[in-house]
């Protein structure tokens, strides 16, 4: 790295965060750390706690980027704003989307997600994306129900994800709608 790009890079936080996810995604939470996350960014080991005092706190960005794709991908679903679309077909259909094409992007977002179990300081992270998925779902349903379509998805992503076994849309689309028959 070029002695003028240490200087002034004001791109560096976010490329901290990247290499983080890659380095989560790579080794688990259990290999990061500053040192790994530096190597992997190209960057010395003292911009990473500049930026990033603890390893919580870099979790915390990784886990909050992870959680901005997904949900605007929940926030962009067209069957969202119409009223008549099948929302049952569509939910199944956007947990497909995230579980198919990138399983180990869906591995990963999830390692980052569940590591709140263990670590108190991304919960909040945690249950902000929990809260923006059940707000984005109120616009079809009422918030209790809301509730319960992102819990019966975090569960079908859980099983599909543990188990190592092929995301079934069918199957996802018949449980949310027995839940959405329920309201």
């Amino acid at each position: 790295m070029s002695p003028a790009r240490r200087r002034h890079d004001p791109e560096r936080a976010q490329r901290i965060i990247d290499a983080a996810i890659r380095v989560v995604g790579a080794k688990g939470i259990a290999g990061l750390s500053h040192r790994s996350v530096a190597a992997e960014a190209d960057v010395p080991l003292g911009s990473t706690t500049y930026h990033f005092k603890t390893l919580d706190d870099l979790l915390v960005a990784a886990l909050r980027q992870a959680n901005e794709g997904l949900a605007r991908t929940v926030a962009d679903s067209p069957a969202l704003a119409d009223p008549d679309a099948d929302l049952a077909g569509a939910l199944a259909r956007l947990l497909g989307e995230f579980l198919v094409p990138d399983r180990g992007r869906a591995e990963l977002e999830y390692e980052l997600y569940v590591a709140a179990l263990r670590r108190p300081a991304l919960r909040p992270v945690a249950a902000e994306w929990y809260a923006a998925a059940s707000e984005e779902l109120t616009r079809r349903t009422d918030p209790v129900t809301a509730r319960a379509l992102v819990a019966v998805m975090d569960g079908i992503t859980l099983q599909v994800l543990l188990t190592d076994t092929a995301y079934d849309e069918a199957y996802a689309r018949e449980v949310l709608s027995r839940v959405l028959r329920t309201a």
